[in-house]
């Protein structure tokens, strides 16, 4: 079969298109024949060598595929509509991934958006409700709104009645942003003194920051006193920021750290119970993620060095058999 593998960690550079065996599926696993790859940010950092674990080289990236079933295990049935988080392996036009780690698709969700949702869906669903206990009402501030966690944040926060302010950088990214349900935006640069302004200086309940570097003192800045909660996702802007505790002594204030892999390997069976929570929301089309670019599976380099650009409004797919 055909499948990008990765040769080098240098990068979408060092990822090419091959013939490769097709994987055999163990006990307890479906096979999956890919009609859709997600690219995503994880995805890039593996490729670079700079994400937590490193797999061995030679490996097909992937972490998020949607498709139709070929071999069925655990309750899937040959020629089921799924979306599904192998993790590596997706960048190919068969994979072979867990039982808990694939979800069935509505009717009303085709397989191109399918493969949209996993990662950064189930994951703003374990910032914000699980870790973040996201009430209705609540203000919300999302950066990084019109990248992909971001703008899963910003449906998912809508969702469940939270008034959504989103950080953006350029007026293209504001208007998805607002089309995602974000109640007002805000400019990166200068974010904290307009939050304020839109908060009456009370500030925020939870602030969910995906980017770190330079903007998480601002963002600590923005929380409400007596029980704001800071989610820390990522470092997409590079740097990985320090915190002087007191500030959260003196201000009531939590930071939380949001691993949703590490999550799913201590409860293997954690992020089917988050889906079904989400199924809802899926069906009433209120979860709708937005797809800018789309490349032949041919193409995966340039898909993640466009992903790596950061330019890049809502998320990427390569196309593997659609």
């Amino acid at each position: 079969m055909q499948a990008a593998l990765l040769t080098a960690f240098e990068g979408p550079d060092a990822l090419a298109v091959r013939e490769v065996p097709e994987p055999e599926p163990r006990e307890g696993q479906v096979l999956i024949d890919v009609e859709w790859a997600g690219v995503t940010f994880p995805d890039l950092l593996q490729a670079r060598g700079e994400y937590q674990t490193r797999p061995e080289l030679p490996f097909i990236p992937g972490w998020e595929v949607s498709g139709t079933v070929r071999t069925g295990s655990g309750g899937f049935r040959a020629g089921d509509r799924v979306a599904a988080l192998p993790v590596t392996g997706g960048f190919a036009r068969t994979v072979a991934v867990d039982v808990p780690m694939v979800f069935p698709l509505p009717d009303n969700v085709d397989t191109r958006r399918g493969a949209a949702l996993p990662l950064n869906y189930l994951t703003a669903h374990f910032a914000l409700l699980r870790r973040g206990a996201l009430r209705p009402g609540e203000v919300v501030l999302v950066h990084g709104a019109a990248g992909g966690v971001g703008s899963a944040a910003c449906q998912v926060a809508a969702s469940y009645g939270a008034r959504v302010i989103a950080v953006v950088s350029t007026e293209e990214k504001a208007e998805l942003a607002r089309s995602l349900g974000a109640h007002e935006v805000v400019s990166a640069d200068g974010f904290l003194d307009e939050v304020r302004a839109l908060t009456d200086g009370g500030g925020v309940d939870i602030v969910v920051d995906p980017v770190g570097g330079d903007r998480f003192l601002d963002s600590l800045r923005t929380l409400r006193h007596g029980g704001g909660r800071l989610l820390v996702l990522g470092f997409a802007g590079g740097g990985i920021p320090t915190l002087r505790v007191n500030r959260l002594l003196l201000t009531n204030t939590s930071v939380l750290g949001v691993g949703v892999a590490e999550y799913w390997r201590q409860d293997p069976e954690a992020a089917h119970s988050q889906w079904h929570e989400l199924l809802p929301l899926l069906k009433s089309g209120r979860l709708d993620p937005p797809v800018s670019a789309v490349f032949p599976l041919e193409q995966a380099a340039a898909a993640l060095r466009h992903l790596g650009e950061r330019e890049a409004l809502g998320r990427t797919l390569l196309r593997v058999r659609a």
